[in-house]
């Protein structure tokens, strides 16, 4: 089996494989410093809650965004699931040909989503993380990643618009039955969600203006993609495991890779 980590800002999510499978998935909190033999033992009691003995992990892989971390989850894997983790970042072979100015800058998070989607649905395809930051990048065809644009997440903004204002209140982030909204809650519902919708339409159209292509797909993913995605149709597709399954790509890539 194969475990396959996404280390988030916000979450760090797990999917455990069997072959092509995804068996489950499941999650825990980035920012609550642990030791190794925390995350190790953590790990293997989210394993065993869902059934899976740790030994029957053969390999893992991560992507990951937040490096200051990543030295004691490292050691935790090693320790507790007997196998040295492939880390997603410069030289991993991921079939995806970074054409921007600095390739080193891009996230391994976004080099994940761009090589499921180019696997899964074929280029020139957007795709629009919807985690912490929301992400929109742009890949060819020929697996070429061109552009990505980079705006604060929705949560970010609700965060926002209740921790920098006195009289209004924390509330759950969902789309109202109409933008003519008659009170606080609603109000700020309606604005967070179809202003966000508004935003996403405007970035997609400014895409495909600027690069002559109208016959660019546009794939979403994240824990608040589903919202946006039932509200426009500007995106095509919604696939929550999407950067689970770009890790198994990769690491089927790098196996490959290794046998030659």
């Amino acid at each position: 089996m194969l475990l396959a980590v996404d280390v988030g800002n916000t979450n760090i999510t797990l999917g455990i494989f069997d072959g092509e499978t995804l068996l489950g998935t499941f999650r825990m909190m980035t920012k609550i410093a642990r030791t190794s033999d925390e995350y190790g033992i953590f790990l293997r009691q989210l394993l065993l809650a869902r059934g899976i003995e740790p030994e029957c992990v053969e390999d893992v892989i991560i992507s990951s965004v937040v490096p200051n971390m990543m030295h004691s989850f490292k050691n935790g894997i090693i320790k507790y699931l007997n196998t040295n983790p492939i880390i997603v970042g410069a030289g991993t072979k991921t079939g995806i040909k970074i054409a921007t100015a600095n390739p080193r800058e891009v996230g391994a998070d976004r080099i994940v989503d761009l090589v499921a989607a180019d696997e899964t649905y074929g280029g020139p395809v957007i795709v629009i993380d919807f985690g912490t930051a929301t992400t929109y990048d742009l890949v060819l065809e020929d697996g070429s990643f061109v552009a990505g644009i980079t705006s604060p997440g929705i949560r970010i903004c609700a965060n926002a618009l209740w921790s920098d204002t006195a009289a209004l209140p924390e509330v759950e982030i969902k789309k109202p039955n109409s933008i003519l909204a008659k009170d606080t809650i609603s109000s700020m519902q309606a604005g967070l969600v179809y202003g966000y919708i508004g935003q996403t339409e405007y970035i997609i159209r400014k895409i495909k203006e600027e690069t002559g292509r109208d016959d660019i797909k546009v794939v979403a993913t994240g824990g608040l993609g589903k919202i946006i995605a039932d509200a426009t149709e500007e995106i095509q597709f919604y696939d929550p495991a999407l950067t689970m399954n770009g890790l198994r790509i990769i690491y089927e890539k790098c196996k490959t890779s290794k046998k030659k």
